[in-house]
């Protein structure tokens, strides 16, 4: 069953309070270069500042005023940042947050600032920001923003609900990023972690059987431990690639060849089965007629690396 949770782009919201301009008519363009590409509103405007690596600040062309608009990247989940500046020595957030928005920053000063943004829909809003696609001219040529920074693994591939036209170019991206250990897919990039050689992976199960929405339980993170020896992992959290964690409690233990469930319902936790507690399933499911064409599930030690992760399908 398709579906995508509109929730999702809601908790990406960051805490920051503008007022929308109102756009200029949009004019239309390919989403994407290449046929078969879906026709896109398109607006142009100069950035005046990033908050951070997926949120960028735009003063839009025609609509007659100075008002910045808070622009959402579409495709893309950065690491949370939890101190906004245009000043880079302000800033602060999760392991990577910053490298995100260091990089994102780069990629805009070399078009000279000047983004032309799309979109399926003119009304794809991420809470209070205009959810767009971004490019920026360099050497001529138009240059997609979020796939690039996808591609480089600053950010994790987020497909948003409606907004469709990127999704198979963003998850061929996420999987370059992650067979080549770029950026967030270094699992030892924020420092040398707990139980760094253990071999740790998580597998999720995104299609439980019957309706999702009745089968909360079915749907289901596994952390498997492949090595001879338990690795604790209170500290550790699992997610998709929306905003919400689950983090492992205090004395959850992954035995030796072994496995721990976290179980997105409601239950009571035993020592190899926890349970999120949240009340509608999160997983896309691969439904490409549909324009669902998968998800990821991931696996965070307590310091912010990545250890494994699971890009379906």
């Amino acid at each position: 069953m398709f579906r995508r949770l509109v929730a999702l782009a809601a908790a990406a919201t960051l805490s920051l309070t503008t007022g929308l301009a109102t756009p200029a008519e949009a004019a239309t363009t390919a989403c994407r270069p290449g046929a078969g590409s879906p026709r896109c509103q398109m607006w142009t405007g100069t950035v005046d500042w990033v908050p951070d690596g997926d949120t960028i600040r735009v003063d839009l062309a025609g609509d007659g005023t100075k008002k910045l608009v808070s622009v959402r990247i579409i495709g893309l989940q950065a690491m949370e940042q939890t101190r906004y500046s245009p000043k880079p020595q302000r800033r602060k957030g999760d392991c990577h947050a910053l490298a995100a928005t260091a990089r994102l920053e780069r990629i805009l000063k070399a078009g000279g600032n000047k983004v032309r943004l799309t979109s399926l829909s003119a009304s794809s809003k991420s809470g209070d920001r205009d959810l767009r696609s971004v490019a920026v001219k360099i050497n001529g040529t138009w240059q997609d923003v979020g796939q690039q920074m996808v591609r480089g693994g600053y950010a994790l591939w987020l497909p948003f609900p409606g907004e469709w036209a990127w999704d198979d170019a963003y998850h061929v991206a996420a999987r370059q990023a992650a067979a080549e250990r770029r950026g967030l897919y270094d699992t030892d990039s924020c420092g040398v972690g707990p139980a760094q050689d253990s071999g740790l992976t998580v597998t999720v199960n995104p299609d439980p059987d019957g309706a999702d929405e009745q089968n909360l339980n079915g749907e289901w993170f596994q952390v498997h431990n492949p090595s001879a020896a338990p690795v604790p992992i209170a500290g550790w959290w699992v997610r998709d690639t929306g905003l919400r964690r689950y983090t492992f409690p205090a004395g959850t233990v992954v035995p030796a060849g072994g496995d721990v469930f976290v179980h997105v319902g409601k239950g009571t936790d035993t020592a190899d089965h926890k349970y999120w507690g949240l009340t509608k399933p999160i997983l896309s499911n691969a439904d490409p007629a549909r324009h669902s064409v998968g998800d990821g599930g991931y696996l965070f030690d307590p310091q912010g690396d990545l250890r494994n992760w699971m890009i379906y399908p």
